[in-house]
C-alpha cells in the first residue's frame, strides 16, 4: 500500500512523539483526532507501523559499553546459535548478513567483564570480530527520509 502526504506527516510526527494526543496531532496537520486515529489505526494494520517505543538514556542505567560483533560460524547448523542469541539480554539487535561474517550482533553491557564472559560463550560457536563504539551519532529526525 503506498502512503500519502499525510500518512508520511503522521509518521513523522509519531516518531518524534509517540505519546503525542491525536488530538493535537490533528491540530497539526488541520485533521481531527478521530480522523487521525483512523489513520493511525490503518497505519498499524498495514504494518507501517510495528510498535511504540520509549528511548533510554542508557548511560544513566549503567549500560555504557556498546559492542558490534560480527560472526563467523563453525557450523552451518545454525538454530543452536539462534536460540544463544535470544537467550542473552545483552545482545539488542541481532542480523543474519551477507559478506564477510554470517551474523552482526549489537550488544549492551554495563562492565568489560560482561562484555568479555559473552564474547567466551561466542567462541562456541564460531570466531567473531568485535568493534566497540565510541560515539553514537543520533538521527534527529529519522522518518525524514520519507
Amino acid at each position: 500500500m503506498k502512503l500519502d502526504n499525510i500518512d508520511i506527516q503522521i509518521l513523522q510526527l509519531l516518531t518524534q512523539n509517540a505519546r503525542i494526543q491525536w488530538k493535537d496531532l490533528g491540530e497539526m496537520i488541520h485533521m481531527s483526532g478521530q480522523a487521525v486515529g483512523n489513520r493511525i489505526k490503518k497505519l498499524e494494520d498495514i504494518g507501517a507501523i510495528k510498535a511504540y517505543t520509549v528511548m533510554v538514556d542508557e548511560i544513566k542505567l549503567g549500560l555504557t559499553y556498546t559492542a558490534f560483533i560480527t560472526i563467523y560460524m563453525k557450523t552451518t547448523n545454525h538454530e543452536v546459535f539462534k536460540q544463544f542469541i535470544l537467550s542473552q539480554n545483552e545482545i539488542v539487535e541481532a542480523h543474519r548478513i551477507s559478506g564477510g561474517g554470517c551474523y552482526h550482533l549489537k550488544v549492551k553491557v554495563d562492565l568489560q567483564e560482561s562484555l568479555n564472559a559473552l564474547l567466551d560463550k561466542i567462541l562456541e560457536f564460531g570466531n567473531y570480530e568485535l568493534y566497540l563504539s565510541i560515539n553514537e551519532i543520533n538521527q534527529t529526525h529519522p522518518m525524514s527520509a520519507l
